[in-house]
């Protein structure tokens, strides 16, 4: 294979790359170490320029090239905020009563991903194998191909893809499953999500068949950050609040897909069902906030300010606090910390592509004792991490009885659920998804020029 070029919506930094902070960032950070790679996207920065063709700007950090280029206020608000937050985030999470559709955006979505294949263009190689990353560059592959590229094109979704009759709900879906004809290989995270998608492509003609490549961790990088980060002077002030409590740990970025609010009532519903666990558990909620200039963002902030203000005034005791609520980032490192001190790693998203938060509870606890993963069984990870609590998140009265079977369970079968948890992490890993991925894609024949 000669040279890679991912493309994703946005470039991280160097730095980002180095720490593998998450997401499509931990699994391509190990996927180009050592493999000559061009990495292409948003800079994240936008101008007013209209009449101004973009510029790639690159850069070289250990072997990696970023090439980034600058879109248009106009740009930015159509085709990331409007077409792809707005529009396809929520249909591809089964949730089409949050579409809020226009054609304007759509046309604006096709416009940055054909201004993608045209700064793009210039930068490749003949011998270049081009890996496209995500939802919001759908239609990239038909975009190279029109512009002439002819090298092997893969794509990888990394959020779900929902049932035939759900996605072509959505105006101009038809048109989007076309353009996935012009790749050479469709990955998707699960089994089902391949199952939903082939039944799309198979509706609209197209012979393209999405294959399933589950996404890991670099379990044993997180393991050792655990190690470091449960002796950091942060998590120090967390252990000493506790006073020996457990604690219940949600981690989430702040999106109506994680099922934050549904886990916060089955919390609720644990303290009024399971009285014995009063004052002696607490329940610590990270969620950074993220897309919070976009309406239905806003209202679920509100919506757990007020949750978590009336449980805290309902059931805290002046010794006592039953749930911690941020809406920051935490440090790697202390993060990686509060998991491994965690004795319930609490997961519950609505619907998720893999959900690599579960992975990394399970990467960071003690052997000799571990903690508890209940896990929605909506989860991408759900499959293959079996021997966690599986709940269904909309149920708080299953999420009650859950948190009371992990808080009560004995260390034995603690370590036995651990234990085959830890296996399947290991099993699957960033590096290997990574291989898997790219050489199915190197096994397809090359297009004729």
């Amino acid at each position: 294979m000669g040279r890679l070029v991912v493309v994703s919506n946005r470039v991280p930094s160097p730095r980002e790359v180095a720490q593998a902070a998450g997401g499509l960032t931990v699994g391509l950070a190990d996927a180009i170490r050592g493999q000559p790679t061009l990495w292409f996207g948003w800079s994240g920065g936008t101008h007013g320029k209209e009449d101004v063709a973009p510029v790639p700007q690159q850069t070289e950090q250990a072997g990696v090239t970023y090439a980034t280029i600058e879109l248009t206020s106009r740009q930015h608000r159509g085709f990331y905020q409007g077409f792809s937050n707005g529009i396809l985030w929520p249909v591809c999470h089964y949730r089409l009563g949050l579409m809020q559709y226009s054609r304007n955006e759509l046309e604006t979505y096709l416009e940055v991903n054909t201004l993608f294949a045209r700064c793009l263009l210039p930068l490749l190689r003949p011998d270049d194998v081009v890996w496209v990353h995500d939802y919001q560059l759908f239609p990239l592959g038909a975009a190279l191909r029109r512009e002439g590229v002819s090298a092997k094109v893969g794509f990888f979704l990394h959020i779900p893809f929902p049932p035939e009759q759900l996605f072509r709900a959505l105006p101009g879906a038809d048109l989007l499953l076309k353009d996935l004809a012009s790749y050479d290989l469709v990955g998707v995270q699960t089994e089902q999500d391949a199952a939903n998608m082939n039944e799309a492509l198979a509706a609209v003609g197209v012979s393209v068949r999405a294959r399933a490549f589950p996404i890991g961790i670099n379990p044993k990088s997180f393991a050792r950050e655990a190690v470091r980060g449960e002796k950091a002077k942060e998590n120090a002030r967390l252990i000493q609040a506790l006073n020996g409590r457990a604690l219940i740990l949600g981690v989430d970025r702040l999106d109506y897909s994680k099922g934050i609010p549904e886990r916060i009532r089955g919390f609720e519903r644990m303290l009024q069902r399971f009285p014995a666990h009063r004052g002696r558990v607490s329940f610590l909620q990270v969620a950074p906030v993220s897309r919070g200039d976009v309406p239905e963002y806003k209202a679920l902030r509100r919506q757990l300010d007020e949750l978590s203000g009336r449980i805290n005034g309902e059931w805290a005791e002046i010794d006592w606090l039953p749930l911690r609520y941020i809406t920051r980032g935490l440090p790697r490192k202390v993060l990686a910390g509060v998991h491994r001190h965690a004795r319930v790693g609490l997961v519950t998203p609505l619907r998720d592509g893999m959900n690599l938060v579960a992975k990394e509870y399970v990467a960071a606890q003690d052997p000799a004792d571990p903690g508890v993963l209940v896990l929605s069984r909506f989860a991408g990870a759900a499959p293959e991490l079996g021997d966690a609590i599986l709940v269904n998140p909309y149920d708080p009265d299953e999420i009650a009885e859950a948190l009371d079977q992990a808080l009560g369970m004995g260390l034995a079968e603690r370590v036995r659920r651990w234990e085959a948890l830890r296996d399947a992490v290991e099993r699957v890993t960033a590096a290997s998804w990574a291989r898997d991925v790219l050489a199915a894609l190197d096994g397809v024949e090359r297009r004729a020029a």
